[in-house]
């Protein structure tokens, strides 16, 4: 295949396991609006999907869902790829509903967007027991995550995922020309395992433009996430001091603790709209970010700068460096009334540095650009099918 001009209309396949609707996914927001990007862009765009919503009613779903994670094989995209006949094909997530050992077929060249640490950590989270855990990648042995149960709490359902972890050789990332990873520190933790570092690069997501900045007048703070342990809700609302309104938005696994530990000055509102999240975003003093593992980059933070809010963050996430970085709030371990009175202070001088940096950084001009340099790059220097000795390790 000859380099394509650098005007020409490129056609993408994109492969994307959908998650379940029941549990809303921000990683399936991210795939659509980047499919919609590409599109506007003038690309054509050919989703191959398949969905848990679709495939879950069988009865023999979680068992054939498990081999497949297990060994790698099984349900494969490659059908549809052939049919659509892609300048370059870009992977999302393939767990749980396609294999992986496709991959290492002949092909189009491949790009891989990494979303988590699933490749390294069977939880997908490097967190364990409330806290940062790399044990099992640390060891390059993910048989520590059976032991402790790591993914729902269940041995069982973590073997599969555990036999599947490749680490370096994990077949995607072996067929993969280019890898994008969302921050500069997922980048580091993939290079650390042996991942080549001229596959890597950091292509940070975009959210839409909401339009001007919100006033923040509304006199609370918020909250947007999953009510889950690893996003450190408990540890923020029984810190949370009385008298001053935190709205909390989100649904999950702690909803009844959560509901437990919010005290009068709590509301709180359960999963909301994308429109929703951005009324509330708009109004809010600033958006509170209690995570306590790394994250891929919370799209929730970028749509808080895109509304000039500034960001009150814990050091353990990348949304924590990110606010260091670029200065967009404050980060502190803990949330007490006097960190709130110093953000109460310093942030409205931040609303439009905030609005900039999400103007120079995390639009969807910004976004496109980058992809498309990189898909006509690996496609210019698109190299023959990956080496067959990769394929002992499936």
């Amino acid at each position: 295949m000859t380099s394509p001009a650098s005007d020409r209309r490129l056609r993408v396949a994109v492969v994307h396991s959908y998650y379940s609707s029941r549990q809303p996914s921000g990683e399936n927001v991210v795939v659509d609006l980047q499919v919609d990007a590409l599109r506007r862009a003038g690309h054509e765009v050919e989703v191959i999907a398949r969905r848990t919503d679709d495939l879950q009613h069988s009865l023999i779903y979680p068992v054939t869902a498990a081999l497949r994670v297990a060994s790698g094989r099984g349900a494969s995209p490659r059908g549809g790829i052939e049919a659509f006949a892609p300048d370059i094909v870009h992977v999302h997530n393939l767990f749980p509903n396609f294999g992986r050992s496709w991959a290492l077929q002949p092909g189009p060249p491949i790009v891989t967007t990494l979303h988590n640490y699933r490749p390294m950590c069977p939880a997908g989270t490097l967190f364990r027991d409330g806290a940062s855990c790399t044990l099992c990648p640390d060891h390059a042995d993910a048989r520590h995550a059976v032991v402790h149960a790591c993914y729902k709490g269940s041995r069982v359902a973590t073997w599969p995922l555990a036999r599947s972890t490749k680490f370096a050789d994990d077949p995607l990332l072996t067929a993969a020309s280019r890898i994008f990873t969302l921050n500069d520190d997922m980048l580091e933790q993939y290079a650390a395992i042996g991942v080549p570092a001229e596959k890597l690069v950091t292509v940070p997501n975009f959210v839409p433009d909401p339009g001007p900045a919100g006033a923040h007048d509304g006199g609370y703070w918020l909250y947007v996430g999953r009510l889950s342990p690893e996003k450190g809700i408990l540890q923020l609302l029984r810190q949370w001091p009385e008298g001053l309104p935190l709205k909390v938005a989100g649904s999950g696994p702690l909803e009844a603790e959560v509901a437990a530990a919010a005290g009068a000055s709590v509301e709180l509102l359960g999963q909301v709209s994308g429109d929703r999240v951005t009324e509330l975003l708009a109004g809010a003093k600033g958006l509170v970010f209690p995570s306590l593992w790394p994250e891929g980059l919370p799209t929730v933070y970028l749509e808080a700068l895109a509304a000039g809010t500034p960001v009150l963050a814990s050091p353990e996430s990348v949304v924590g460096r990110l606010v260091a970085e670029q200065g967009t709030g404050l980060v502190q371990r803990g949330v007490l009334e006097e960190d709130l009175a110093e953000a109460d202070r310093l942030f409205p001088g931040l609303q439009v540095l905030c609005r900039t940096t999400y103007a120079e950084t995390y639009t969807e001009a910004a976004w496109v650009r980058a992809v498309e340099a990189h898909y006509r790059e690996v496609i210019a220097t698109r190299v023959t099918a990956p080496n067959e000795n990769h394929s002992r390790h499936l």
